[in-house]
C-alpha cells in the first residue's frame, strides 16, 4: 500500500480519484515529501498550460480523454520501469502530465500573450493551494455543513475542498467567508465550481478556532453574508 499511494498523485492533481482513494492520498500526503514536490510540479504544469488555452471550453468528453491518458500512463509505467522512475520521479511524472494534458488542449489556439496576466494568477493560486496542502503542519477540519473539509497550514493561510456544490443561477456566485470567534464575517473571495467541485485558496488568513463559511452571493460578491450558509466548518 505504501508503494501504490505514491503513484496516486497524478491522479490527484487532475482530480481522477475516487472518495476513499482521494482520502488516503491527503491524509499521506502531508507526511511525504516525495508527493509533495510531484504535486506541486503537477499543478504547475497543468495550470500553466490550462489557463494559456484560448477559445471555448473543452468538451466532457476531451476532459475523459485527458483523465484516460493520465490513468493509461499510471497503469503502464508501475510494472515496467519502477527504477527510472524512483530515480527521476518528478522529472517523469512531470513529463507524463504534460504530454496528457497537451494532447486534449492542443487543438485550442494558444494565445499567451493576451493570457499573460490570467496565466500569472492561475499559477499564484495554484502555487498557493499547493504550499498548504504539502505543509506538514496543516490540519484538516470537516465540514458541519455542506460536504467537503478545510485545510489550515501553520502559517493560518486556508484550503477550502467543496463538493457536490448545486450549480448556481445566472447572476450568482459562491463566496467564501472567515468567520473569527466574536468577529463579524469576512469576506474571503468568490469562486465558481466545476462538475459541483472546487478548491479554493481562501483570500485571508483564518485565525485560531475561526470557522470558513460558504454563501450564494450575486455575481461580483457582498460585503455581508446572504444567509443560509451553503457551506461551513468546524472551528480550525
Amino acid at each position: 500500500m505504501e508503494a501504490a499511494i505514491h503513484e496516486l498523485t497524478a491522479g490527484y492533481a487532475l482530480d481522477a480519484l475516487d472518495p476513499e482513494e482521494r482520502d488516503a492520498f491527503e491524509d499521506h500526503l502531508a507526511g511525504c515529501p516525495r508527493c509533495q514536490e510531484e504535486l506541486a510540479a503537477f499543478w504547475e504544469v497543468s495550470s500553466a498550460l490550462a489557463a494559456a488555452a484560448a477559445g471555448p471550453a473543452p468538451s466532457s468528453y476531451l476532459r475523459e480523454r485527458i483523465l484516460e491518458s493520465a490513468r493509461a500512463e499510471k497503469r503502464n509505467v508501475i510494472p515496467i520501469a519502477p527504477r527510472r522512475r524512483a530515480a527521476f520521479p518528478v522529472l517523469a511524472s512531470v513529463s507524463a502530465l504534460a504530454a496528457a494534458v497537451a494532447i486534449g488542449l492542443g487543438i485550442y489556439a494558444l494565445s499567451l500573450d493576451a493570457k499573460l496576466d490570467e496565466t500569472r494568477a492561475a499559477l499564484a493560486r495554484q502555487h498557493g493551494v499547493a504550499a498548504v496542502l504539502a505543509d506538514p503542519a496543516a490540519k484538516t477540519v470537516a465540514l458541519t455543513q455542506g460536504d467537503g473539509r478545510v485545510v489550515v497550514s501553520g502559517s493560518r493561510d486556508a484550503v477550502l475542498v467543496l463538493d457536490n456544490a448545486g450549480p448556481l443561477p445566472p447572476g450568482k456566485t459562491y463566496q467564501a467567508w472567515v468567520i473569527g470567534a466574536g468577529r463579524k464575517p469576512q469576506p474571503a473571495g468568490t469562486f465558481a465550481t466545476s462538475d459541483g467541485r472546487a478548491v479554493v485558496r481562501i483570500g485571508m488568513p483564518v485565525p485560531v478556532q475561526g470557522v470558513v463559511a460558504v454563501t450564494v452571493e450575486d455575481a461580483g460578491g457582498a460585503t455581508t453574508p446572504t444567509l443560509p450558509l451553503v457551506a461551513a466548518s468546524k472551528p480550525v
